[in-house]
């Protein structure tokens, strides 16, 4: 069974699915970094060729890392708006929501100008996004873990004592 992390730019997924795969001794796969290995930067990416595109790609990684066994994967923020991807995830394991208040995203991400979608008022487009997708992740999630104020050990943690 692989755990597969999903939520919106900053809620920790990365950073959290590192640590959760250290504590379990599990691979550690990213979605994104699936992506920018074998085509370059995700910002690039959308810029010559746009978000649609960049979804096809994504779907891809997504099969891909869904093929593998006790795994933690990691997706990218708008991953499980496509129902495809929901189901290759559900069919290979459990998904947990990482679910933190915009103000917090906007806290963790300030300074990083590497996320396409969040290209100018970084809140103001989080805002947006989080009103698009969080029904989306809290239908798609087996489990919904809050991270505001915690620690990536501490949600890490969280997560461990939800799957045994």
């Amino acid at each position: 069974m692989n755990i597969v992390l999903a939520g919106m730019p900053g809620s920790g997924k990365t950073t959290v699915g590192v640590e959760l795969s250290k504590r379990l001794g599990r691979k550690f796969i990213d979605t994104d970094g699936l992506i920018v290995e074998k085509y370059g930067a995700i910002s690039d990416i959308f810029s010559k060729y746009g978000e649609e595109y960049f979804r096809r790609l994504e779907r891809e990684a997504v099969k891909e890392a869904a093929a593998s066994e006790n795994a933690v994967i990691s997706t990218g923020g708008g991953c499980l708006a496509d129902e495809k991807n929901v189901l290759e995830f559900r069919a290979c394991g459990k998904i947990i929501y990482l679910k933190a208040e915009t103000g917090e995203l906007a806290r963790r991400l300030r300074g990083d100008d590497t996320r396409p979608l969040l290209k100018g008022d970084a809140e103001a487009n989080l805002q947006s996004l989080y009103r698009r997708r969080a029904h989306i992740y809290e239908q798609a999630a087996d489990y919904t873990v809050i991270t505001d104020g915690l620690s990536p050990e501490q949600i890490a943690e969280k997560i461990t004592e939800i799957i045994k």
